[in-house]
């Protein structure tokens, strides 16, 4: 067998394996609130985004890759030995695949793109030395680490704060839930439409300019308005629920009422020990009929907010799904980009400033994210979902609307963002609506270390790794 086909056999085992890191831990972005909020099971999660990412993976990734990922690296260092080219590739997705096991196992939510580019970085500076690397553009990626949990931070907070004060504290929460829903499925549907075609569908060939994509995104954003208005409409009087949960509670009051009357007449009309007596027992009526009372109040409340989370769980599940989609498009490429470079040189033998992407890579990266995220995505999900704050799907519902307007907003301005930095941010700015107390300092911290620690990390690995290829290979 040759060198190049076992190379080449190589390159094809590592993207899987790098594709199946990725589905680890950042599928968790798309799934991880809504299955800590409930609504979604865990099964359930798998299964909708082993369809969505998989369908966006294989349908519109990229079909079209650049060879040096992100501009990271001076391609020219290279040409004189393209096989060189491929050793750092392999031992990129080796070493990034590592990283990202490593992290899934500890339920560190990290960024894949930095993990790749960390390992772009770290053969790039073996092969044409520190010079070679594209300083200006990695100090641009390096700004994303502030920038997206910032962002996504404060839009979630704001988000939660005006779902609490126009609905929670309002006097009948559910009425003012079913006004306000159909314009968030609107904005919903409208800016994640914006996000897939600017992010998860921008590496095909269906494209669309700024005009184009917003009446797409209005229109989606309608008929979702629409159909939300027609669904509302058919939730059940929210006065039959709470009778139904609070009728036993509802009638021992009412009894105990008309026997408290009774017993004042009997305090009324008697003297001495029997007044005395009666005050007592009329006493200890009056603190069990407002205990009756106050459970009453607190169960007609429970059972209100427990329809406004059912509303806002579907809205959830819609954001989930097209999150999903839009992720499988994406960062798909983070796997099969340096595959189908490694591939392409070994085909050809020179390096190519771009790469045509072969449909059966694209499909080996779908499958790859559907096995991870099914074998090894609960670590990740666990610690998005229930480690960093508690989630229902109200905050659920801010921290994954928040994210979706945050990529949509700095992919637009052209900032660096990280859809797991974005997210993660988002389920901290809403558990800090709530307070301080309502986070997890802890796990913050070792995920805050995490991200630090993932550039260098992924440099180190692959350094290793490539100077071991090469000197079997070479």
């Amino acid at each position: 067998m040759s060198t190049e086909m076992i190379l080449l056999i190589l390159v094809v085992l590592a993207g899987a394996y790098m594709a199946w890191n990725i589905g680890a831990n950042d599928v968790a972005n798309a799934m991880g609130t809504s299955v800590g909020s409930g609504a979604l099971t865990l099964k359930q999660a798998v299964c909708i985004a082993a369809v969505l990412e998989f369908s966006g993976a294989f349908f519109f990734g990229s079909h079209v890759s650049e060879t040096i990922q992100k501009g990271i690296v001076d391609s020219a260092i290279f040409e004189p030995d393209p096989l060189v080219l491929v050793y750092g590739m392999l031992s990129a997705l080796i070493a990034a695949g590592a990283w990202l096991q490593l992290a899934s196992y500890y339920g560190w939510p990290v960024s894949t793109t930095h993990s790749i580019v960390g390992a772009v970085i770290g053969f790039g500076a073996v092969v044409g030395g520190v010079e070679a690397i594209y300083w200006d553009n990695v100090a641009f990626i390096v700004t994303s680490w502030v920038l997206s949990p910032l962002f996504g931070g404060i839009i979630s907070y704001g988000i939660f704060t005006l779902l609490r004060r126009h609905i929670f504290y309002t006097s009948n929460p559910v009425e003012s839930a079913k006004k306000i829903t159909p314009y968030l499925v609107f904005s919903v549907i409208a800016i994640l439409s914006q996000v897939m075609l600017f992010k998860g569908l921008s590496n095909v060939a269906l494209q669309f300019n700024f005009i184009e994509a917003l009446g797409v995104s209005f229109l989606s954003g309608s008929i979702g308005f629409l159909i939300s208005l027609l669904l509302l409409r058919r939730i059940r009087p929210l006065t039959h629920m709470i009778k139904s949960k609070t009728e036993q509670d509802t009638e021992l009051y009412s009894e105990l009422e008309k026997a408290k009357q009774h017993l004042v007449l009997i305090q009324k009309t008697s003297l001495g020990a029997t007044q005395y007596q009666a005050n007592e027992i009329l006493e200890e009526m009056q603190n069990l009929s407002e205990s009756l009372k106050q459970k009453e109040i607190i169960g007609n409340e429970s059972a209100e907010y427990a329809v406004v989370e059912k509303i806002f769980a579907y809205l959830q599940i819609i954001s989930a799904c097209m999150m999903a989609f839009a992720h499988g498009a994406n960062d798909v490429a983070n796997a099969i980009g340096p595959l189908a470079a490694a591939v392409g040189i070994l085909t050809t033998g020179y390096i190519s400033a771009q790469t045509t992407v072969p449909t059966w890579t694209l499909a080996l990266g779908g499958v790859g994210i559907v096995i991870g995220l099914a074998t090894w995505g609960w670590r990740v999900i666990e610690t998005i979902g229930k480690k960093i704050t508690e989630l229902t799907p109200t905050r659920g519902f801010s921290a994954e609307f928040g994210a979706a307007a945050t990529i949509l907003i700095a992919s637009r301005l052209g900032l660096p963002i990280s859809t797991t930095h974005t997210l993660v941010g988002a389920v901290i700015g809403v558990g800090l609506a709530r307070g301080i107390e309502a986070l997890d300092l802890r796990t913050t911290r070792h995920i805050v270390i995490s991200w630090i620690v993932t550039v260098p990390a992924g440099a180190i690995i692959t350094i290793i790794l490539f100077f071991i290829i090469r000197s079997i290979f070479a």
